[in-house]
């Protein structure tokens, strides 16, 4: 590692907080805190290698993130914090409503234009529209603030330099935008479903209700994609859940343990229904598709018929091998085949998924049912460190005090 490199890194390790909790008692917003300090640090990563190590690294990024936050502040003083900062971004007005007539729908699909990588599409616009904190955005990506922060900064930059219009997509323009689209949207979900900010409540309803909006607004614009259907399907049997999630003691109670009678009877009905109508089409189904039907198989019935759901995370790897489905899919082996076969799928993920909570938690649970409780305690601690939702957190601390 070279000397900057160690020098952004320690910086990252012992300065992120402290200029971000200084800046946030000066401006009174965490949001620009993060978002000035996430800048700051980019542009440590930018100009170190060609300047040097300043004298005084946590200073200058202190110095750095107040010129970004009072920028920003400039910046937003007179306009709508959202859709004025995609203006001033993309250098005009928008134009004419064109295919799309609600503001928010459209300016998701603004802001994915395919010039833009995927990754920054996505972040982008969950900063500017989703209204996510960097720091959410990063535990969304499974990455560091400062590596979000420098990706948002790098979009923003790409626009301006290619002068990329904010202008609404014509009809036959949307397919080519939708998959960055479902991919925010499901973003905006799934930190309302499951919250990762600490201060945050476990469970953010506005954040899904919005989603969801959203979604069937697209699902309306685009009635014959299949994935649009799919992901409708998704939120509504996911969030016909939530009410059975947490308990009145502030815990995460997972699904096994869920009282059914909680659940929304019309949320799955309608769910459900849109599963049966990709599935009736007789094409075969893609990722979206195949995780509405993994949530129609958990809302089927009093109990989840585990061989079902391992069948559809077959199908689902061929499409996508990422780790996480890798580790769902484990999870799923472990309640069909047991707890030992599980594991042994579990166990191959550890250089991927080193830093997330919900590895460790799973073989925390499953060293658990093997009866090698030291073994579980210590995976346990490694879940509660990494986690961030307070009910997750409740409950991770619950299962860890289990008596043996």
């Amino acid at each position: 590692m070279s000397d900057v490199q160690e020098a952004l890194t320690r910086a990252h390790r012992e300065e992120w907080a402290r200029v971000v909790a200084t800046l946030a008692k000066r401006f009174g917003s965490l949001d620009t805190a993060e978002e000035a300090a996430a800048e700051a640090f980019a542009t440590a990563a930018e100009r170190w290698p060609r300047v040097g190590i300043p004298p005084n690294p946590g200073a200058w990024l202190t110095t750095t993130a107040t010129r970004k936050a009072i920028d920003r502040i400039r910046r937003e003083s007179s306009r709508d914090a959202r859709h004025r900062e995609a203006e001033l971004l993309y250098g005009t007005k928008t134009e004419p409503l064109g295919a799309i007539d609600d503001d928010r729908l459209r300016l998701v699909f603004i802001c994915c234009h395919p010039a833009l990588a995927m990754g920054a599409r996505v972040a982008l616009t969950l900063r500017m529209v989703g209204g996510l904190t960097v720091t959410e955005i990063a535990s969304a990506f499974l990455a560091q603030d400062t590596a979000i922060g420098a990706r948002i900064t790098r979009a923003k930059a790409k626009i301006a330099a290619a002068g990329i219009p904010y202008r609404v997509p014509a009809a036959d323009d949307l397919p080519r935008r939708v998959s960055g689209v479902l991919a925010v949207l499901l973003l905006i979900f799934n930190e309302g479903y499951l919250a990762t900010g600490p201060d945050t409540a476990p469970v953010r309803g506005e954040l899904t209700a919005e989603a969801i909006r959203l979604t069937r607004l697209l699902h309306q614009l685009l009635p014959d994609d299949a994935e649009v259907t799919g992901m409708l399907g998704l939120m509504l049997l996911t969030d016909s859940r939530r009410s059975a999630r947490v308990s009145s003691q502030g815990a995460l109670v997972p699904l096994a343990e869920q009282d059914r009678r909680l659940w929304d009877a019309a949320l799955i009905s309608e769910g459900h229904a849109l599963v049966r109508e990709r599935l009736a089409s007789g094409i075969p189904p893609g990722r979206y598709q195949l995780l509405a039907a993994i949530n129609a198989v958990h809302t089927d019935g009093d109990a989840t018929e585990w061989t079902q759901v391992v069948a559809l995370y077959d199908q689902l790897i061929r499409l996508d091998a990422s780790p996480i489905v890798r580790l769902n899919r484990a999870i799923a082996v472990s309640e069909r085949d047991g707890a030992e076969a599980g594991l042994a799928l579990v166990d191959e993920l550890g250089s991927d998924l080193v830093d997330y909570h919900a590895y460790h938690a799973a073989r925390a649970k499953l060293l658990r049912r093997l009866g090698r409780d030291a073994a579980s305690r210590e995976a346990y601690d490694a879940a509660i460190k990494l986690a961030t939702n307070t009910a997750e957190v409740a409950y991770l601390r619950a299962q860890r005090e289990q008596r043996d």
